[in-house]
């Protein structure tokens, strides 16, 4: 049998990758917030505003948090070609497919073995991202699509009315997924089903029909005269059978599983009891606007937070949300918005005891997300799903910011460490840059953080001589081994325990340095003016903005200072 070729997505600009540095996050303790008082012992405080570029902000996430988010949604630009008061949603189509998959590939090594992604989209890219999400994460973890009705009105403006949108809905792996993934509560109206005319001792019950599709297979013994209480002869209907032998019926009537009706002569059903019922129910792929709001009810609830503030176009309800994370987290658990907006996602998961993260480069991330997890925080936002959720207040969150590049080049051209970077700041930036963990030692100078519980790393601006490394050396001893990252050395390594990189040389190749903005805001090109045929007629493909082209002749990018005499 010929080996099925896997099936890929392509566009132009597919194979380019941004080179993304691995930034640090820098809080802001002015703009972080937390309740004055302890509501309760679930409070949660150490959840994450983050203002910036999203997939910067991504890659700065990527060390701690790889492995550790249980649900992800997002709610990215549609692409529609529309402009929004908050997002330039119009890329050209190869662009927006690009930064797309940037993004999700961050977001699925974020996610934990059992943590699943749903992404809100509509009929402009969604196929297109079924197979780029196919792709990147298997068409076997492919969980659900769902439709959600976002509209309850007609649009007689148009040709045919669009009253839904998709939530795409993956896990990283399925098989996981499936093991933990939660009920939707019962219903008022389902629960009403279930009655108790015989005053059973077992509870209310609802009946189900006692005769099933008379397949092939079926065993003989399930045909037969059935008589009732009161003396009437049943038959299943035609094309059918009984669900159970005769002797299980037996066993089903003396039990009282068995219901003729109030007459003792009706056609025969089997009682479910509601405490046998397992609970809740599992989720369908149609989520109506009765049952999680629309986007007019999204406005709404965002006005009814930061009063006089114009909306966003799109905004998703508070019980839209609230279900993907019933179904798909369970208290503590973290959730992560990488398209934060109005901020729905973090409120809604901080009604609901989940600890969140929201990253969201626009100034609506003070003008909106701030005001209203500071209302939810306080218990003073009534609306969404307080109630349902007898939301009180409490809890925090930490605001952090990007912090700039670590290398900018000075008035010679020369890549330079940034003047912005304080010695913990450039410690912890190197840490990240080689992999380690940042954790300084309030007690050994050169333990600045750590790969292994023997493996450790020291970063400083000095010019160590070789008797500073000696002693250095000697302090590490035997069985340990330390990475040492400074602005210059003298002498050659001649130490067991040491390895010694000089800084900035040592992570120049790493990534690409003074770039801050990966975001959705590109502006494509003129219409080509040349003619529709013949050899020149080559159409002016899309670029990001700022790109630029090197000339063969250029110097590398990444040219530094020359070292100083005895220095390597």
């Amino acid at each position: 049998m010929e080996k099925l070729r896997k099936l890929e997505l392509t566009w132009i600009g597919k194979e380019n990758r941004p080179r993304l540095e691995p930034r640090i996050l820098l809080e802001d303790p002015a703009k972080s917030y937390h309740a004055a008082l302890r509501v309760s012992d679930n409070d949660l405080f150490d959840n994450r505003l983050i203002f910036g570029d999203n997939l910067l902000a991504l890659k700065a996430l990527e060390q701690e948090f790889t492995g550790k988010i249980k649900c992800i949604y997002i709610d990215p630009p549609y692409n529609t070609g529309s402009a929004f008061t908050h997002y330039d949603d119009g890329i050209e189509h190869s662009l927006w497919l690009s930064l797309m998959r940037d993004r999700l590939e961050l977001l699925r090594r974020l996610l934990a073995e059992d943590g699943s992604i749903w992404i809100s989209i509509d009929d402009t890219e969604c196929h297109y991202l079924k197979v780029m999400l196919d792709e990147l994460f298997g068409r076997p973890n492919f969980v659900a699509n769902v439709l959600w009705q976002k509209s309850a009105t007609r649009e007689n403006r148009t040709d045919i009315s669009t009253s839904h949108e998709h939530v795409l809905v993956y896990a990283k792996e399925r098989e996981t997924f499936r093991a933990v993934v939660n009920r939707l509560p019962s219903s008022d109206e389902q629960i009403e089903r279930y009655e108790n005319p015989d005053n059973d001792s077992r509870g209310p019950w609802a009946s189900l029909p006692a005769h099933a599709k008379a397949e092939k297979g079926r065993r003989q013994s399930q045909f037969y005269d059935l008589i009732a209480p009161n003396g009437k002869v049943h038959r299943s209907p035609a094309g059918t059978c009984w669900r159970f032998t005769e002797d299980r019926y037996a066993e089903m009537l003396a039990d009282n599983r068995i219901w003729f009706g109030a007459s003792g002569n009706n056609a025969p059903r089997i009682k479910k009891f509601l405490s046998e019922v397992q609970t809740g129910l599992v989720p369908n792929t149609l989520w109506l606007h009765s049952e999680v709001g629309t986007t007019g009810t999204a406005k709404a609830e965002v006005i009814g937070v930061v009063p006089g503030e114009t909306p966003f176009s799109t905004p998703k309800p508070e019980r839209l949300i609230e279900r993907i994370c019933t179904i798909a987290t369970n208290p503590g658990d973290w959730i992560l918005d990488s398209f934060a907006g109005s901020g729905t996602t973090g409120a809604v998961a901080h009604k609901m005891g989940r600890r969140w993260i929201m990253v969201e480069l626009g100034d609506h991330c003070h003008t909106h997300i701030i005001p209203r997890m500071k209302k939810v925080i306080d218990g003073k936002d009534p609306g969404g799903v307080t109630g349902a959720t007898g939301w009180k207040g409490g809890g925090g969150f930490r605001y952090y910011h990007l912090a700039p590049s670590l290398l900018k080049k000075d008035k010679f051209e020369n890549w330079v460490i940034s003047p912005e970077f304080n010695e913990p700041m450039l410690a912890e930036a190197v840490c990240k840059l080689e992999g380690f963990t940042y954790a300084p030692s309030d007690s050994l100078y050169w333990q600045h953080g750590y790969s292994t519980e023997r493996d450790f790393i020291y970063v400083t601006t000095q010019a160590l001589t070789r008797d500073m490394l000696a002693k250095t050396s000697d302090e590490v001893g035997d069985g340990r081994t330390l990475l040492v990252v400074c602005k210059a050395f003298t002498g050659k390594q001649v130490f067991a325990n040491l390895t010694v990189k000089k800084i900035p040389k040592a992570v120049m190749a790493k990534c690409e340095w003074g770039k801050d903005d990966y975001s959705f805001e590109i502006k494509n090109l003129p219409q080509s003016e040349l003619p529709l045929d013949g050899p020149a007629a080559k159409p002016k493909l899309p670029v990001l903005r700022g790109a630029k082209k090197a000339k063969a002749s250029e110097p590398s990018l990444f040219a530094t200072e020359p070292a100083t005499e005895g220095q390597q």
